[in-house]
């Protein structure tokens, strides 16, 4: 399905949901949509597609209530505004449409954390994306550096093929929000694997190093918790190039969630999990197990991360041998532990020694 098709279905999927808050209220009824409840509770393995996503647990929104009421009449704005961006082929950011609102009256949002919210319920009940609806995030995509050659539809729609080591400066290739096929075509790959890396820094060590030709491999800087786009970026690659994903991350609890996100996919995002989602990721961060082996530097746990921990222990996406060890190590030394402690043993600790030893021993590098 093209861009435009996908745009054209997103615009019919919600005008129906606008007719349907319409004809409740011609019928006397109170409006309301049924929503799939987005917690730990309601994801569940879905065997077929080899991810997490949501079950069958609902909360149902009603206009019974001010707080209801007021929600349906944003969701009627939200559809008419992206209804005239699509028509009118412009685009807006989740800021933009938090800013947008203020013309809304009574309707309008007062966190943008609330507009985000509506968008993504609207994703679910109309089984769209929210880039088919034209919306992006503020932030720009992640970095990548490697031998992979793409081509890629500017805005004018020239298209440029482009080497990610080769084509680009020392701050590499910038994903697009917009990574499907008729934006980026995959051309080839002389990478054997893409490792994703956490933090600048690290991403920037490993530039440094060479890591990308030494081990030839594709470096990936995920910004912290990875954009959709960066993790649809990576899917691609693995699906399309059968380039094996590794994730390298600080060792803590919230970094074990940035890998959770991009392996069996993250809970608010669950409804498209097969889209984002990469099964065969490995990971290869931080360990309570290096710390100790590795004598690494480390800091006390925090409250916040202490619960943190204990709550991954009750989510499914953590109930294996490994994440379970893991988890409950981490609890009992109360220790965690960034990359760059690595650089306790030297600048090239983590490229000549860590990386090669732990991949070697995951059969990703030989």
């Amino acid at each position: 399905m093209t861009t435009t098709e996908r745009q054209e279905k997103a615009v019919r999927e919600l005008l129906h949901i606008a007719e349907s808050v319409y004809d409740q209220l011609d019928q006397g009824d109170i409006p309301q949509m049924n929503l799939s409840l987005r917690s730990k509770k309601n994801i569940e393995f879905d065997a077929r597609k080899n991810v997490w996503t949501y079950g069958g647990l609902t909360a149902n929104r009603s206009a019974k209530t001010i707080k209801g009421a007021t929600l349906m009449l944003r969701t009627l704005h939200m559809v008419d505004f992206i209804r005239d961006m699509i028509d009118n082929k412009h685009s807006s950011t989740l800021r933009e449409m938090y800013y947008i609102s203020e013309g809304w009256g009574n309707g309008k949002f007062h966190s943008q954390d609330e507009s985000n919210l509506l968008a993504e319920d609207l994703e679910i009940v109309s089984r769209c994306m929210r880039e088919d609806f034209k919306l992006r995030p503020e932030e720009d995509g992640a970095r990548v550096i490697g031998d992979l050659t793409i081509i890629e539809t500017d805005r004018k729609g020239k298209r440029k093929t482009i080497n990610c080591r080769d084509d680009v400066g020392d701050s590499g290739y910038s994903i697009p929000y917009n990574v499907e096929k008729e934006k980026i075509e995959m051309k080839s790959a002389g990478a054997d694997f893409i490792i994703a890396i956490e933090t600048g820094g690290m991403f920037d060590r490993l530039v440094e190093n060479g890591f990308d030709e030494q081990s030839n491999a594709l470096l990936v800087h995920l910004k912290g918790q990875p954009a959709r786009s960066t993790r649809r970026f990576m899917k691609r690659l693995n699906e399309e190039m059968g380039l094996p994903v590794v994730v390298f991350t600080d060792g803590d609890p919230w970094s074990f969630r940035i890998f959770a996100s991009i392996a069996y996919g993250a809970i608010k995002t669950a409804h498209i999990s097969d889209y984002l989602a990469t099964p065969s990721a490995e990971y290869v961060g931080i360990t309570s197990s290096d710390i100790l082996n590795y004598d690494l530097p480390s800091d006390k746990l925090s409250d916040q991360d202490v619960a943190a921990l204990k709550s991954e222990l009750n989510d499914p996406r953590f109930n294996d041998e490994f994440w379970r060890s893991e988890i409950e190590a981490m609890l009992q030394m109360g220790k965690k532990a960034e990359q760059q402690a690595l650089a306790k043993y030297g600048l090239d600790f983590v490229t000549e020694t860590y990386l090669p030893e732990k991949l070697s021993q995951m059969g990703i590098m030989f």
